[in-house]
């Protein structure tokens, strides 16, 4: 039971760092790529923290096999070239029994990822895609960004803010385009000392301008009017909100289901694949870490990474062909499933007195 403890420490801590690691690598390119949207006016700044967090079920989802297959290779890696291995074997703790023992860790990250996978995901997604309609439909003073011309939430005004502080506009600049269905093609110019955001009951939003001029122009003439106002509205925003489409990865599995299409078929057979892969990734990372002394803790990271990103590179590779219909939505990535299972069940087996006798026999008959 010592034993048992002990190896499930040792790569349960060695998982938490590297997913640590991963998860502060990939976080931060998602910061950088929401705050540049941020910073383009693209969405209000109050919602970055909101959509890094919902960014993180999806890279979870992803970071979970690679983390605790790499804390695998660490932790028994460090065992071997330390001799504990070594002892362990010496006393009868056979490599299955490691294996076994890892596999507990693994079956219950494979219960983690697999809950991300098809639950909380997708939930994320789709909480992503009601946030930024949200913000879209409330595109006011949380959207405008002072010295920059911007595009009303309706199309039909280019607003221009030289100031903006606590909730007032200070010389604020409006171009109102003509509509695409006018036939006098009139255009008119705002320009007022100041102004704020309006929100009207049925969801609209006004722009309210105070002290300012309006130029009203006929397109093709050279005739302008003049109109001096204290205050004056303009409506920036209808009350329709447009609702974005989805893509599948913001799909239940029962919604997957309904929709019977290579697509979805594609994306079920991934949200599975993930939890899938980690007990078969664990069978392939024990025999793996397998070292001595004299190679030292990181001999087998290589070939065992390489290995990995091949594993990962055919699921991918099932996932596009699934949705292609080069592979039929039964068959789905089982195939690629069990090749990884022999390539485990192999290597473990080579130190199994069965495998190891199968070996001296193949030998043997090469001879």
């Amino acid at each position: 039971m010592i034993i048992f403890r002990y190896l499930l420490k040792e790569a349960f801590r060695a998982q938490i760092a590297v997913l640590a690691v991963l998860v502060s690598i990939f976080v931060s390119q998602q910061f950088v790529r929401i705050l540049a949207d941020a910073a383009e006016g693209s969405l209000p700044g109050k919602l970055i923290a909101t959509l890094v967090a919902l960014n993180m079920p999806d890279l979870l989802a992803l970071i979970l096999p690679l983390s605790l297959f790499l804390g695998i290779l660490l932790a028994h890696g460090r065992l071997y070239a330390d001799s504990e291995m070594t002892v362990f074997h010496a006393v009868g703790v056979s490599e299955w029994y490691v294996t076994r023992v890892t596999m507990v860790l693994a079956l219950v990250m494979a219960l983690v990822a697999g809950f991300i996978s098809i639950n909380v995901a997708p939930w994320a997604k789709e909480t992503e895609y009601q946030v930024l309609e949200k913000a879209e439909s409330e595109a006011g003073l949380a959207a405008l960004v002072q010295g920059r011309f911007q595009q009303a939430a309706n199309g039909k005004a280019v607003i221009y803010v030289e100031g903006l502080s606590k909730g007032k506009l200070e010389n604020v600049f409006v171009a109102m385009l003509p509509d695409n269905d006018s036939l006098d093609g009139k255009t008119s110019i705002v320009i007022a000392d100041g102004g704020g955001i309006v929100e009207q009951r049925d969801g609209s939003q006004r722009l309210q301008l105070t002290s300012g001029t309006r130029y009203n122009m006929l397109s093709g003439t050279p005739e302008t009017n003049l109109i001096g106002f204290d205050r004056y509205q303009m409506e920036i925003k209808e009350q329709e909100v447009d609702k974005k489409r989805r893509k599948l990865s913001a799909y239940s599995m029962e919604r997957l289901f309904e929709e019977n299409t290579p697509d979805a078929w594609a994306e079920i057979h991934w949200r599975l694949a993930i939890p899938i892969a980690i007990p078969l990734l664990t069978l392939i990372a024990v025999p793996m870490a397998r070292t001595n002394v004299r190679q030292g803790k990181f001999a087998k990271m290589m070939p065992a990474i390489l290995m990995y990103l091949g594993y990962f590179a055919l699921m991918m590779a099932g996932r596009k062909a699934i949705e292609d219909e080069v592979i039929p939505a039964a068959l789905g990535m089982w195939g690629i499933h069990l090749a990884a299972l022999i390539i485990g069940v192999v290597l473990i087996g080579r130190s199994r007195p069965v495998g190891k006798r199968l070996v001296a026999k193949l030998g043997g008959a090469k001879r």
